[in-house]
């Protein structure tokens, strides 16, 4: 099934909107039953949701997201949904999946899984450390994969941590979502520090590392014979990404990641982005671009001597919200993320 991204009537933009935005009470008291909100709509000072239920919040919404397939190659296909995208390559060597989706989607998971044949899940791989990349790995070990991911990945997961510029609470500030470190189970089995190389099912898979961009983390996936590469949070599809400052991101590091795999794919290519549509060269040079212009704009703010908040309220970005304002991260977001990883 193709995905129309920008079409479906709920379409996964808009549910991925509203689960990350989080802008200000009106929001809150949509996404959480008001005995967690506790206190009347007339009450500034609503108490803030926990971490806890901020966190299992998002795992909802982003489980609520439909799950679609799409047939990359006669043996790889795409699964596009709840929190992003899994490719899976299928054959006699097994099933090598890459990324997880978010906990709850583990049902739909394992059937669309079970559905692509007998074969069982050899390796899971992680593009990077994020958990709605990376929730199901305690299911999938236990069914006997392997969790396969950079050396990073582990270790991020092995801490505690608050991503920044994620949600706004009910006074307006600016707050992070908090992550405790992840039980043994969910950690990969098997790291590496630059590169791995699988050979299985009449395919070539290559994991290679990227200087931090996304995360310290991240890798992309390329299944060579096929012309297909699975990209993870390095790519945003359509929309302004989220990079994480905490963990070693930076808009610099996203533009050279990007002309990385520019100069690997060729106009074949099938790009799999961690969120968004299926993509191709042409899309992640129109990302790459819009990437390079957001980084020298807020430069030019940032060198002049404006705060973060004075860069957000010179409307910097305002010709290319429509375009790409509409997705996980606003507009204003995307200033504070640009301002806070140059």
């Amino acid at each position: 099934m193709k995905f129309d991204f920008l079409r479906k009537h709920t379409s996964r933009r808009e549910m991925l909107q509203a689960s990350t935005t989080l802008a200000g009470s009106a929001l809150l008291a949509h996404l959480f039953p008001t005995t967690l909100l506790r206190g009347s709509a007339m009450d500034k000072a609503q108490r803030a949701p926990s971490p806890a239920a901020l966190l299992a919040s998002m795992r909802a919404k982003f489980n609520a997201v439909p799950m679609e397939a799409q047939k990359l190659a006669d043996n790889i296909t795409m699964f596009d949904g709840p929190g992003g995208a899994v490719t899976v390559l299928n054959g006699p060597d097994g099933k090598f999946v890459v990324d997880t989706f978010v906990a709850p989607a583990w049902p739909k998971l394992e059937e669309a899984l079970d559905g692509l044949g007998s074969a069982p899940v050899k390796y899971a791989i992680d593009t990077h450390w994020h958990f709605d990349h990376t929730d199901n790995n305690p299911h999938l070990h236990a069914t006997g994969a392997t969790v396969l991911a950079h050396e990073n990945t582990k270790k991020r997961m092995s801490e505690p941590h608050d991503l920044p510029v994620l949600y706004r609470g009910a006074d307006g500030a600016l707050a992070s979502l908090h992550f405790d470190p992840s039980p043994p189970e969910a950690l990969p089995q098997q790291i590496f520090a630059t590169s791995y190389d699988l050979r299985a099912n009449s395919e070539t898979v290559v994991l290679r590392h990227v200087a931090p961009a996304h995360t310290d983390s991240d890798i992309y996936v390329h299944f060579q014979n096929a012309n297909v590469i699975s990209m993870g949070d390095l790519f945003f599809n359509g929309m302004y990404p989220y990079i994480d400052p905490g963990t070693g991101g930076s808009i610099d590091g996203m533009i050279a990641a990007a002309d990385k795999i520019l100069a690997v794919a060729d106009n074949h290519t099938k790009i799999v982005a961690g969120h968004g549509p299926l993509g191709n060269k042409a899309d992640l040079a129109k990302s790459r671009d819009m990437l390079v212009t957001s980084r020298d704009r807020v430069q030019k703010l940032k060198s002049a001597g404006k705060s973060a908040m004075e860069a957000v309220a010179e409307k910097p970005f305002a010709d290319l919200d429509p375009v790409w304002g509409q997705g996980i991260v606003n507009s204003d977001q995307w200033i504070q993320i640009v301002y806070l990883t140059l």
